[in-house]
């Protein structure tokens, strides 16, 4: 009898262990998403646009600050936070105000409104492999325009590991997270003769006790005239770096 009870308070203890350890490692969203009123992070932006009907690729540079500006409730009693972007061409020039967007922090997601659109950029666990439908409250089967965004899975990589290129040359240490969205094409490498063709590409790195330090977005879709020769492309595409922060 003395036997089967040490057996099983060994095993309470192996469980009240296990699930004190669970919970000491739970990493929290606002470590790798500080939200606080005057916090800042600059980037330097690549915008890639398609230009003369569509038939010119165009990158344009320049720098942009997120800036949280204060507290509100949003629409549910939820304490969200404002943040304006300022953008300038290069370092000469002053910054400006040109958009506004919101972020919430649930206690387990991350969600980020950006024109009117609901984005869950972060959800717990954190941890490698991890996915959620990071466009859920989405509608995209609502207009053409907004199709490619359904069904992505969103999901961890490289969890509390050193970024890989092009953020090596950045010392941010075992600190940063990947979350990958998409990566879709079809029909590419476009040749002679392609008359359709498609990519999605979505990925964020977010650094412990800074916040999101790397985006890098494209979609877009070509179609080609045999015929005519003529080539076009519908879309966009940003790369954000981080280069200061406070």
């Amino acid at each position: 009898m003395k036997h089967i009870l040490f057996i099983v308070l060994l095993l309470a203890c192996f469980v009240s262990c296990k699930k004190e350890n669970n919970e000491f490692t739970l990493t929290s969203i606002n470590e790798y998403s500080p939200l606080v009123v005057g916090k800042y992070i600059t980037y330097s932006l690549d915008s890639l646009v398609y230009t003369n009907f569509g038939t010119q690729e165009a990158h344009r540079f320049y720098e942009v600050k997120y800036l949280i500006t204060d507290s509100i409730l949003d629409n549910l009693g939820r304490k969200a936070f404002r943040i304006v972007r300022y953008i300038r061409p290069t370092s000469a020039y002053p910054f400006l105000p040109d958009d506004t967007f919101m972020a919430i922090n649930t206690g387990i997601a991350l969600e980020f409104i950006e024109n009117n659109y609901r984005y869950i950029k972060l959800v717990q666990p954190i941890e490698d492999d991890y996915s959620w439908k990071g466009n859920s409250f989405i509608d995209a089967t609502s207009s053409n325009n907004l199709n490619y965004l359904e069904n992505w899975d969103y999901t961890y990589q490289n969890v509390a590991k050193k970024p890989i290129s092009p953020l090596d040359t950045l010392n941010f240490g075992n600190n940063t997270i990947s979350v990958n969205h998409i990566d879709y094409s079809f029909a590419l490498p476009i040749n002679i003769g392609t008359t359709y063709a498609t990519k999605d590409f979505s990925k964020e790195v977010y650094s412990k006790g800074i916040g999101m330090v790397y985006r890098k977005f494209i979609h877009f879709v070509y179609q080609g005239n045999s015929t005519t020769n003529i080539r076009t492309y519908d879309g966009y595409g940003i790369t954000l770096k981080m280069i200061d922060h406070n």
